[in-house]
């Protein structure tokens, strides 16, 4: 593996850090396949509970290389680059049975941002935009843009961005939802540990619950996600984190969650 990805494995968290700063942390096909890797490592990884995004340098990803796709000898065609480098990659994030936190240090570009949204929980540095940057070159959103977007910040706000390719600064994007939190660029770092941190520490099978849950939420009626609502409740409550959550709280003790 070449060094577009950097991994690195701290208290149960995997921090995974895109590594192309000079072009601001751009997929070209090798990075986009390094990720998809790299991912599926953190998946089969047993000692990771919590997963983070984040970006090397100024940024957090400004989506494709244009230098990629616009050489021909290069450019392996839209088609490829979306069901072999995205369409995986926001699969992968969607589906891993562990939490994915995208911090977003800097710009997220296109698929960049997209990608982002993709993540159970988004935080971002205050210094940090969001820009649906598609339509300046006559394209449209990919990476699940025009799934994810609507969803968090509704139809209107969502097709403006979309169109219009404005540029979101963190405050906005958390006033409209787009994002969970903004931190201080000074104590951004020492934030998205905390929480990487306290994600890694909890009952890790229930958090996938959820996740699978909460997709599945997209497409169900409410008759169905209230059957699916009683099965992986009635499977969270066959685990050994909740035998240790409910002792705990008889115990009044902070509970040692194992992700078992």
């Amino acid at each position: 593996m070449d060094s577009s990805i950097l991994l690195n494995i701290q208290d149960q968290v995997a921090y995974i850090k895109f590594n192309r700063p000079k072009k601001f942390n751009s997929f070209n096909r090798e990075m986009a396949f390094n990720l998809q890797k790299t991912l599926d490592d953190c998946i089969r990884n047993d000692e990771v509970r919590a997963i983070v995004l984040t970006g090397e340098g100024k940024a957090f990803c400004a989506g494709q290389d244009i230098q990629e796709i616009t050489d021909p000898e290069q450019n392996p065609g839209f088609k490829k680059i979306l069901d072999d480098h995205y369409n995986p990659i926001i699969t992968r994030i969607r589906n891993v049975e562990k939490p994915v936190i995208a911090a977003v240090n800097g710009v997220a570009a296109g698929a960049g941002a997209n990608i982002a949204l993709a993540c159970d929980i988004v935080v971002a540095s205050e210094e940090a935009s969001f820009i649906q940057a598609f339509s300046k070159i006559g394209l449209i959103p990919d990476s699940a843009g025009t799934f994810f977007l609507p969803r968090l910040i509704g139809f209107q706000r969502a097709s403006a961005l979309a169109m219009l390719g404005d540029k979101v600064g963190a405050v906005e994007a958390e006033r409209m939802g787009m994002i969970y939190k903004y931190f201080p660029t000074e104590t951004f770092q020492e934030e998205v540990e905390s929480l990487a941190k306290k994600l890694s520490k909890m009952p890790t099978k229930a958090l996938a619950y959820t996740k699978k849950a909460l997709n599945k939420s997209f497409n169900n009626s409410l008759e169905e996600q209230l059957a699916l609502e009683s099965e992986y409740q009635i499977a969270a409550a066959s685990t050994e984190d909740y035998e240790e959550g409910v002792a705990a709280f008889i115990e009044k003790r902070k509970p040692e969650f194992k992700g078992k």
